[in-house]
C-alpha cells in the first residue's frame, strides 16, 4: 500500500511539472500570425480541401497479349488503384492541390518482365466545369516470376482559383482513351 501511495504522488508531481508554468512560450500567446517554418496555420487545417474520388470503371486496367482481348489465359497484367488522397494549401487566391494515387500491378498468365506504361488521369471540376485535367504516363517495372509490383503517382502541380463554394470535385483513375472498336464479323 505505501508503494501505491508513493507511485500516485510521483504521478501527481510529474503532471504538475509538465505544464508551461506561468509564462507563455514565444509565439504561443496568439500574437504571432505567421507560424514557424514548416508549421500549419489553424485556418489551413479548417480550410476546404475537396476529396478525391474514383469514377466507376477507372480503378483497374487489364492488358492482354495481341488478339487475346478478354481471354484470361492471354492476360499480361492487371493494374489496380487501391488508394487516393490529397492535400491542399492556399496562396495568393489560389487553391494548390497535391493528389496521390497508389496501386498494384499483378502479372497474368501471359505476363513477362517488362516496363509498362499506366495512363493515370487527374481531373478537377468546379460546378461541372473542368478546371484542370492531366494525363500522366507512369512507368512501372513488371518483375518476372509472378511477383506483383506497387506504384505511387504524385501530381503536385494542380493550382486552381480558390473556390467561393464547396463545389469542387477531384477525380483520379486510369484513362485508356476511347474504347477500341471491335472488328466486325459480318
Amino acid at each position: 500500500m505505501p508503494g501505491l501511495i508513493v507511485s500516485g504522488l510521483i504521478l501527481v508531481v510529474a503532471g504538475c511539472q509538465s505544464g508551461t508554468g506561468g509564462s507563455p512560450s514565444p509565439g504561443s500567446a496568439g500574437t504571432d500570425t505567421k507560424p514557424p517554418e514548416g508549421k500549419v496555420l489553424e485556418s489551413e487545417l479548417r480550410g476546404y480541401c475537396p476529396r478525391v474520388s474514383l469514377r466507376e470503371g477507372t480503378n483497374y486496367v487489364n492488358s492482354y497479349a495481341k488478339g487475346g482481348q478478354d481471354d484470361p489465359s492471354k492476360l499480361q497484367y492487371q493494374a489496380s488503384i487501391s488508394d487516393v488522397t490529397r492535400s491542399c494549401s492556399r496562396s495568393n487566391g489560389m487553391l494548390n492541390i497535391t493528389v496521390a494515387v497508389a496501386g498494384r500491378v499483378v502479372p497474368g498468365p501471359a505476363g513477362a518482365p517488362a516496363n509498362i506504361t499506366l495512363p493515370i488521369r487527374v481531373a478537377v471540376l468546379e460546378g461541372g466545369n473542368v478546371t484542370y485535367s492531366e494525363l500522366k504516363k507512369h512507368q512501372v517495372q513488371l518483375a518476372g516470376g509472378g511477383a506483383a509490383g506497387q506504384f505511387i503517382v504524385n501530381e503536385a502541380s494542380i493550382s486552381v482559383p480558390e473556390p467561393s463554394a464547396a463545389n469542387v470535385q477531384i477525380f483520379a483513375g486510369f484513362d485508356e482513351g476511347p474504347p477500341k472498336k471491335r472488328a466486325s464479323t459480318e
